[in-house]
């Protein structure tokens, strides 16, 4: 059985959303966001109880939990990119996610944890998952929270039988609704061209990037979560993996399918970046798969066009957009 924390959230919910479809019990949905605040995420989800974050504990002590809990799904974490409360992001995203892997190492259970791309900074190294993770330098605090996290579970000698931190790049998808400024362009997009008929993007402050040129690794929801389902299945070796599609795409890429699927004629304009983000904006970012491939794992199948397409026909045009 599992334990999914971050429940109530996008790839949380998503995940619960897929163990469900594949008839894989739940035992314990976690999240910071009581139920009853957020309702429609698991509204019609099975799974024997819910669970506030720090009700967790004592929840792992349990006997019938330590006989029942096969795998940790670990989702939960603040996971705004402008989050300026580096003691907030430490304890909730760094120590948290190191007492999650010590239970798991302690009573044999198995453990997959969401790291991030913004562990690869304006991405000077590179994005490849075998990168020395010391050498990193993320641009933001929340990257910065997850970064330490990774360097920390690779010196353990300890450690669960299997363990898997993933690098999410640019998920998007349904039950992204709460995320406000955090949702993804593809989600503001839908909206923006639903109330105005066009869509507004940023210039590029760089003269190799045309406006709208700028690049990043897009990856739907449901490719993400259908690759933690496989983990659990074929357990790889343990370590640290890129999530993302594995091909970049720009900004009018993406808008242009929103149009598309939302069947109205293309229109976009550019406009000023906000200063505050200029100097850690990310111009490009591409997973290395080649690690995953290697070790015998799924190619995506979802490309942006069909993700995007999914997205907006089935679920933001629908009067029910959750999964």
């Amino acid at each position: 059985m599992v334990i999914v924390t971050g429940a109530n959230g996008f790839i949380g919910s998503a995940m619960v959303w897929e163990l469900n479809n594949k008839g894989v019990p739940v035992l314990a949905c976690v999240d910071t966001v009581p139920q009853a605040d957020r309702p429609e995420l698991l509204v019609s989800r099975k799974f024997d109880q819910f669970l506030l974050k720090d009700e967790l504990w004592d929840f792992l002590k349990r006997p019938s939990t330590i006989e029942k809990c096969t795998w940790i799904i670990h989702m939960g974490a603040n996971s705004s990119t402008t989050e300026t409360n580096a003691e907030h992001l430490w304890e909730n995203n760094t120590l948290y996610t190191q007492r999650i892997f010590e239970w798991c190492a302690e009573h044999g259970k198995n453990l997959i944890y969401a790291s991030s791309a913004a562990t690869y900074g304006a991405g000077e190294l590179g994005y490849d998952d075998i990168i020395d993770h010391e050498k990193l330098r993320p641009l933001n605090l929340y990257g910065e929270s997850k970064v330490k996290f990774d360097r920390w579970a690779m010196k353990q000698d300890k450690t669960p039988p299997h363990w898997y931190g993933l690098k999410f790049f640019n998920v998007y998808g349904p039950n992204e609704y709460h995320k406000g400024s955090m949702s993804s362009v593809a989600y503001k997009a839908f909206h923006q061209i639903q109330k105005t008929g066009s869509l507004e993007l940023f210039k590029s402050y760089l003269p190799e990037y045309k406006d709208g040129a700028q690049m990043r690794d897009f990856v739907y929801v449901k490719d993400v979560t259908g690759w933690m389902l496989e983990l659990t299945e074929k357990m790889p070796k343990s370590g640290i993996y890129n999530m993302g599609f594995g091909q970049p795409r720009t900004w009018v890429d993406l808008g242009t399918a929103v149009f598309k699927a939302s069947d109205k004629a293309v229109n976009i304009a550019f406009i000023p970046m906000p200063e505050n983000i200029r100097g850690q904006y990310q111009y490009f970012t591409e997973a290395n798969m080649s690690t995953w491939k290697k070790i015998g794992m799924s190619e995506p199948k979802w490309s942006l066009e069909r993700g995007v397409t999914d997205y907006v026909q089935n679920y933001l045009r629908k009067p029910n957009p959750h999964l």
